[in-house]
């Protein structure tokens, strides 16, 4: 008996899980209010001691929140190198790139210290964030590539939940968003 009441409550706990997760998806697109979020971040020169929080950056510019699984690792240096070389377009539109992975802080760190990276990379070693941008993969345990723009509103204008660094296509589609943001 114990048991099958139990069994029960798996399932009905499943299924609203499942609905939930359904919810949160379709709730999550452009147009929506982007998820708040408060993490810790390093930069190419420093440790932060105190978080960096999503709603302080976007009132006053333009986010690019960069998910990537790894730092070094091959793919990951190529899409952040991207956004490095590229960073004068992201400063002349205003724009604040923040990547984000599971990595601690002390790994951002000496990571942007190497490939001399001018922007933070911010740690979000329970992957709370990640799950809540749809951009975490149970699967392996690390974090999906994914791309976010949010407006000074706070609101996504601009997703891509499947983003590729094999070419530079998603990179320009990315970039077109950009400027099609009224500043």
């Amino acid at each position: 008996m114990r048991t099958s009441i139990g069994f029960r409550h798996w399932v009905a706990a499943t299924t609203l899980g499942l609905a939930l997760m359904s919810i949160a998806k379709a709730q999550l697109a452009a147009g929506q209010l982007a998820p708040d979020f408060s993490l810790r971040y390093a930069t190419r020169d420093s440790i932060s001691g105190a978080p960096l929080r999503l709603s302080a950056i976007a009132e006053n510019r333009t986010v690019v929140l960069a998910f990537y699984p790894a730092d070094w690792s091959g793919g990951c240096t190529k899409e952040v190198c991207s956004f490095r070389d590229d960073i004068a377009t992201f400063e002349q539109l205003d724009v604040e790139v923040l990547a984000i992975s599971g990595d601690y802080v002390y790994s951002h760190h000496a990571w942007a210290k190497a490939l001399d990276l001018p922007f933070r990379l911010l740690s979000d070693h329970d992957h709370a964030v990640a799950k809540a941008y749809q951009s975490y993969n149970e699967a392996t345990g690390y974090n999906r590539r994914t791309v976010f723009v949010v407006d000074r509103k706070r609101q996504i204008v601009y997703a891509d939940l499947d983003y590729s660094v094999r070419d530079d296509v998603d990179f320009q589609a990315l970039r077109s968003a950009l400027t099609s943001i009224p500043r």
